[in-house]
């Protein structure tokens, strides 16, 4: 089942979009050589705690933490701690989420400790602009897919653009959020249009890219959470929670 919202309920899901803007927007500030990945996450819990929300990922499945710190070679699901320190030359991926009056937001930003590299900042770079071409895709009777294609179709030009090829991770994607913070459909980053439920408005998902500088193979690691990539290339993730509406999408993650 595919949850739908009311108007009302879609405001409360925004309540929560801000809620978890505002942490990213907080660790954002934070991330600088010396910080701990476990001082990045102290500061994402305090912020959604101080606007009486609660840490979407923290004792989810037994996750540990309030935040995913996901550092160079790792994908997703990075676990913080205070023995990981940031260095000039990082790149970190952080994936945060909330829940306000029982309704769940998700996003998730690629940063920068220092100046980036070319190549880092290029990999940045193709993988918002392919979740921005997902959300501008995001349209009542439009299929499910047509976001896949659309994502895949701009990592396909940034590759043209930037003369390099990235790796889709296709293992993970986006998802259904509402009530729950993962829900029905899971939406693939690869794929051909036309494909898929339709999209209904009311309908909210989370649209998450996650590129490579290298090959698409990946693996988890032994604490049962940190997905690096295979090859040891270095990863990026960009991520907003998207209503469908009758005016177009909704990113309910904005700052």
């Amino acid at each position: 089942m595919i949850e739908l919202k009311s108007p009302a309920e879609l405001d409360a899901m925004r309540a929560a979009g801000r809620v978890v803007a505002s942490a990213l927007a907080n660790v954002t500030s934070a991330v600088r050589a010396g910080v701990t990945t476990a001082d990045l996450d102290e500061i994402a819990e305090q912020t959604i705690r101080d606007a009486g929300a609660v840490p979407s990922f923290k004792g989810y499945r037994g996750f540990p933490a309030s935040i995913c710190a996901s550092v160079n070679h790792q994908i997703v699901h990075g676990i913080p701690s205070p023995d990981q320190v940031l260095a000039d030359g990082d790149l970190i991926s952080v994936d945060c989420g909330a829940i306000l009056d029982d309704w769940h937001g998700d996003s998730a930003v690629t940063l920068f400790v220092g100046e980036p590299a070319k190549a880092d900042q290029l990999l940045s770079d193709a993988t918002r602009a392919a979740m921005e071409a997902g959300i501008a895709a995001v349209r009542p009777d439009a299929r499910l897919t047509d976001i896949s294609h659309a994502v895949e179709t701009a990592v396909h030009a940034a590759e043209r653009a930037d003369g390099r090829r990235y790796g889709i991770i296709r293992e993970y994607g986006g998802h259904g959020i509402g009530r729950a913070m993962h829900m029905e459909p899971f939406l693939p980053n690869h794929g051909k249009p036309g494909r898929g439920p339709r999209l209904r408005v009311g309908m909210a998902i989370a649209i998450e890219p996650m590129l490579t500088l290298g090959g698409e193979e990946n693996e988890e690691l032994e604490d049962g959470w940190t997905v690096v990539t295979a090859d040891g290339s270095r990863a990026a993730h960009w991520e907003h929670t998207v209503a469908v509406t009758d005016d177009g999408p909704w990113v309910l993650t904005a700052p």
